[in-house]
Parts: structure tokens; C-alpha cells; sequence
């Protein structure tokens, strides 16, 4: 499978982070589904200085760059308009 560092950046707009935790719970239970099937194998949220989420890093695995981007079109994060963009990159988790 090929591995992927996702980041995603939220928007900065007044109701961004209202917006964040009202989809939260779409999102995380997208997430437990990719756990199941071996796509998500870590992630977590990016604080700012005051403690809130205003992003997301994971660290995702797919057969292929069409199912990376098949999730993308479903992510709640991307369609619900939490995450203004999203950088992906290549990665390789070190196996130690």
C-alpha cells in the first residue's frame, strides 16, 4: 500500500471551529471505519497557541492515488468545509 501524510488546514473564518466540532463526530466515525479496513493508522488534531484545533495531521495508506482520492471526495472534513486545504504527501512509516 502506499502511504500518505495528510495535513489539513482548517478555515480561519468566525464559525470555523463551531463548524470543526459539529462535524467532528462525522469525521471520527469515517476514521474508525478507515481504522478497520487499514487505511488510517494515526492522526490527531493541530492546536493553536490558545489549545483549539485549527487543523489535522494522519497518516494514511491506500492501494492506490484513486482511493486516496475517493476518500478525500468523502471526507466530512473537506465537504462540510472544515479544512480550507489539504496537503498530502508521499510518506513511508520506519518500521523499528
Amino acid at each position: 500500500m502506499k502511504q500518505y501524510l495528510v495535513t489539513g488546514y482548517d478555515y480561519t473564518d468566525e464559525g470555523a471551529l463551531q463548524r470543526r466540532m459539529d462535524v467532528r463526530p462525522h469525521h471520527l466515525d469515517n476514521l474508525k471505519e478507515l481504522k478497520e479496513s487499514g487505511n488510517f493508522l494515526i492522526g490527531g488534531a493541530v492546536l493553536n497557541d490558545e489549545g483549539n484545533m485549527m487543523g489535522s495531521v494522519m497518516i494514511m495508506q491506500f492501494e492506490t492515488d484513486e482511493a486516496l482520492e475517493a476518500w478525500k471526495q468523502n471526507e466530512p472534513y473537506i465537504t462540510q468545509k472544515v479544512w480550507e486545504s489539504v496537503d498530502v504527501k508521499p510518506f513511508k512509516v520506519a518500521v523499528v
